[in-house]
């Protein structure tokens, strides 16, 4: 999703939210977001609750797959520097909540947050893009970053226990080659989307590639990267 104001993008797929977080990297998804200068632990991300639904439930987490719409403005001038309404057809942003996909700020400002919600973060440089700046995004060194964030959903990450037991059907702890099939048929199914018949198995040697690392045929709940505070 070019224009994001994630730390890195990830892959595009045809195969639909879940499945294309599936396909991350493991190295994106453990990626640490590192504050710069130091200073993290003196400064804070201010949270201000503009609209909170009389029914806030669930409250994202850490692995929560999210869908969000928000504009950023420098604190400096008050100038927006991205707006999600104008990048892929105005469509919210999906990406998955404290891992690394977007800047260290925003993972923080969006946990505990329920669809519906609304919030005005100010998220100070070292947990923005501190001394360096982001050019290509016109914010320069040293700034102070203001988001206008409304939360449409949180739904289970593609790397939580729920989703890794979804697609294991026989329970063995890992996932085969058969299990995965049928799960990409599944989702092709319900999302609807024509596709060339030699899709399924792209994509399907496209996992394997990228997480069965120990190449057994199979992936484990480790290759799939199941966070740590899930217990399989």
């Amino acid at each position: 999703t070019a224009g994001t104001v994630p730390r890195r993008r990830p892959p595009r797929s045809d195969m639909g939210r879940g499945l294309s977080l599936l396909l991350l990297p493991l190295a994106l998804l453990v990626a640490p977001a590192r504050a710069e200068g130091g200073t993290a632990a003196a400064e804070e991300v201010h949270i201000e609750v503009l609209h909170l639904p009389e029914a806030c439930s669930p409250k994202s987490k850490k692995g929560d797959l999210l869908n969000a719409h928000y504009d950023g403005f420098l604190a400096s001038d008050g100038s927006k520097f991205y707006c999600s309404r104008t990048q892929n057809e105005g469509h919210p942003k999906w990406f998955v909540l404290g891992v690394g996909q977007v800047i260290k700020g925003l993972d923080i400002a969006m946990m505990n947050m329920c669809p519906g919600e609304k919030r005005k973060v100010t998220i100070p440089p070292s947990l923005a893009y501190g001394q360096q700046g982001y050019a290509q995004g016109k914010i320069p060194p040293n700034a102070t970053l203001i988001f206008e964030i409304e939360l449409y959903a949180v739904n289970k990450g593609p790397r939580s226990v729920e989703a890794f037991n979804q697609i294991d059907k026989d329970g063995d702890k890992k996932l085969s080659e058969l299990e995965i099939s049928q799960y990409l048929k599944e989702e092709f199914a319900r999302d609807g989307k024509k596709r060339h018949p030699s899709a399924h198995d792209e994509i399907l040697a496209d996992i394997f590639k990228k997480n069965d690392h120990d190449r057994d045929g199979f992936i484990s709940a480790k290759e799939y990267n199941v966070y740590q505070h899930d217990e399989l």
